[in-house]
């Protein structure tokens, strides 16, 4: 895998209470056409579903979010993790990333940040929180003068708003948590994820 940001128009966002749905969520996820599935580690159940997705489902691409600290990076990896995305960057965060052995996303929200990860060699990031941060206008101001930073923005994006997003020439992907509805995931209604997956995963760039 050469960049997470190349497998699919859309990574959802994931937070697995219960171990036991991760693979068929997972399994739904990579039916509707999203194979990419980042796994944030907002809970204890996390790092056993990364595992189980790893194990279980061989076409998927599972990665850990919300990492935040470098025992975390060790945690997420030693689980499966294919990738990581964190929300922000600190130097310690940053070299564990780098030093992982697999790809990762950083997040950053202001142009200084951009541009001190670009000093390091960093050219794909997290753009987060998107909608709180500026959003489309943001990153459409950006693309100018930072051509070659690619960004994969998450945070209140939606159905409506992510062909928006798609459209810009610095966003290569957005992630999202509109195709896994609570109820949905609490009545283990996997072929409504798929359906709403599949829609996520046709989502082009609108014509100009």
């Amino acid at each position: 895998m050469t960049s997470v940001l190349d497998l699919a128009p859309v990574i959802p966002v994931v937070v697995i209470k219960d171990a036991e749905d991760a693979v068929p969520l997972a399994r739904a996820l990579v039916a509707g056409g999203l194979p990419a599935i980042e796994v944030t580690l907002r809970t204890p159940a996390a790092p056993e579903a990364i595992r189980a997705i790893a194990a279980e489902v061989p076409d998927a691409v599972v990665g850990a979010g919300t990492v935040i600290s470098p025992a975390q990076v060790e945690t997420a990896v030693s689980a499966g993790a294919r990738f990581l995305v964190s929300p922000g960057w600190t130097e310690a965060l940053l070299d564990a990333m780098r030093g992982s052995g697999v790809p990762f996303l950083p997040g950053v929200s202001t142009v200084s940040e951009v541009v001190a990860l670009l000093e390091r060699g960093v050219t794909e990031m997290k753009f987060f929180p998107a909608e709180a941060a500026g959003g489309k206008p943001y990153l459409t101001s950006i693309a100018g003068p930072l051509p070659q930073a690619r960004f994969c923005p998450t945070g209140g994006i939606s159905r409506e708003s992510a062909p928006g997003y798609l459209s810009l020439p610095n966003v290569a992907c957005v992630g999202g948590t509109w195709m896994l509805p609570a109820d949905a995931i609490a009545a283990k209604d996997w072929s409504r994820v798929e359906s709403l997956a599949a829609e996520a995963a046709s989502l082009a760039t609108p014509a100009a």
